[in-house]
């Protein structure tokens, strides 16, 4: 109800007018004016209601600007932040809106002042649209660019905007996504960066917002040679903030979660520690449990890689059933509490807007800094973390559990969120994918 309310209510105020692309345009079957005139139709996953989404059949977008690119997708991914938006968490969805903020491809179609591809290359783009030019822009923080996103309603909650972002709500500018057959990308020659011959796609789509996601975790929070670092959340993002945090000198990470994740963890990284929270004994409890494993004063730097969403207490679970508040401040309490004294705990899993029960006290009197590490801006970091898998310091399929189809990606969705046949990353193939790498696991039918 919250989501839709803020929906109208934006449709009422209007937008900002700053932004200097098309906004709104979740679905090119929404009007003609966004739909390629050759009538070519393609696959795509919408959101059709909370908790509900469904594979449609849809018009192919086309070049609106002469700034955009068409890209044939050829591999996409779900993420733990889609969830949010399945479950209606996050605000101002509109019933078949085209979801997916992470894809590659090849380049299809482009508009007549792209000056860097040309059809037929092989790309991946960055989850968030950046104009290239803005004050953010020009310093590489490309996930804050000013010019497009004009939502008055994100403006007015946050007292200021993030920019555009690929199949997440109108919210953040309302633009279709890339659990498609083909997505559109405003700004081309910004958005995409080319991807070589040795980079497969199974680890290149990564580089859409996994791999920047978590290293912008790690160096913002200000992990450093000698740390001992605690990471809450066993998902994709955890697991490579795990990696890039012992990359960049940290003698230690310990990984908070439950269930079959942990044991995924275990698995593959056998140098990382980890506590089952589920399976603390009566009278411990994360904080205390960290303590007892670091010196009795806890982690240097603590990273919360699950988001707000999830409730462990009854408090919260009906504050947030009743709307009375959107996220829940338990992990992030427990992260302070757990963190020694001027310690550092940075927040990269997906917080929409107020919470209740904070503990200001525990952040202030012990001279915690508590860093919101905001949406990383992709753009200051693929190229480097390309160089990285092509120099084979990372392995970003090493996270990938499955390799779905796109005709199948609503029950993945479902799978996905209830954490079901061991699913912890996919990659999301379509009638235009490559044949699979030697890395990729086997086709998965659902």
């Amino acid at each position: 109800m919250m989501s839709q309310a803020a929906l109208q209510a934006e449709k009422v105020i209007g937008h900002g007018g700053e932004a200097t692309t098309a906004q709104n345009v979740t679905n090119p079957g929404n009007s003609a004016e966004y739909a390629d005139p050759s009538g070519e139709k393609m696959k795509a996953l919408a959101w059709m209601g909370k908790n509900k989404v469904e594979m449609i059949e849809c018009p192919k977008p086309k070049v609106m600007e002469p700034r955009d690119v068409i890209v044939k997708v050829t591999g996409s991914t779900v993420c733990g932040s889609d969830l949010h938006l399945l479950h209606g968490t996050v605000v101002e969805l509109q019933k078949g809106d085209i979801l997916g903020h992470e894809f590659c491809g090849v380049v299809d179609e482009v508009g007549s002042e792209v000056t860097k591809f040309k059809k037929g290359q092989r790309v991946v783009a960055s989850f968030q649209i950046a104009c290239g030019e803005c004050f953010y822009c020009k310093q590489k923080l490309s996930s804050q660019c000013e010019k497009t996103n004009d939502n008055t309603i994100e403006n007015a909650m946050y007292g200021g905007r993030t920019a555009g972002m690929f199949g997440y709500s109108h919210f953040t500018g309302g633009f279709a996504g890339g659990q498609a057959e083909y997505t559109r990308v405003p700004y081309g020659d910004v958005n995409l960066l080319p991807l070589p011959d040795d980079v497969a796609d199974e680890e290149g789509l990564f580089l859409s917002d996994v791999l920047a996601t978590s290293w912008h975790a790690v160096v913002d929070t200000g992990v450093k040679k000698d740390d001992v670092v605690a990471i809450w959340g066993a998902g994709p993002i955890g697991q490579m903030a795990a990696e890039f945090s012992l990359l960049n000198g940290a003698k230690r990470v310990i990984m908070i979660d439950s269930n079959w994740r942990l044991d995924f963890v275990k698995k593959n990284y056998p140098n990382i520690e980890t506590i089952d929270f589920s399976a603390l004994g009566k009278g411990e409890s994360v904080t205390s449990k960290l303590r007892e494993m670091v010196d009795n004063r806890g982690p240097d730097v603590s990273i919360e890689c699950a988001a707000g969403e999830y409730a462990k207490g009854w408090a919260h679970y009906f504050e947030m059933m009743l709307g009375l508040e959107t996220d829940t401040s338990e992990l992030v309490n427990e992260m302070i509490t757990s963190t020694r004294n001027f310690g550092s705990c940075g927040i990269t899993g997906v917080y929409v807007g107020f919470t209740n029960h904070f503990n200001i006290g525990s952040l202030m009197e012990r001279g915690i800094r508590l860093i919101g590490n905001g949406q990383a801006p992709v753009h200051k970091y693929w190229e480097s973390l390309l160089k990285m898998i092509q120099e084979k310091q990372i392995h970003p399929s090493k996270m990938v559990t499955h390799r779905v189809s796109l005709d199948d990606l609503d029950k993945v969705y479902y799978k996905f969120e209830e954490k079901a046949d061991g699913m912890q990353k996919v990659f999301v193939e379509t009638k235009w994918s490559f044949p699979a790498s030697e890395s990729s696991p086997p086709l998965t039918r659902y």
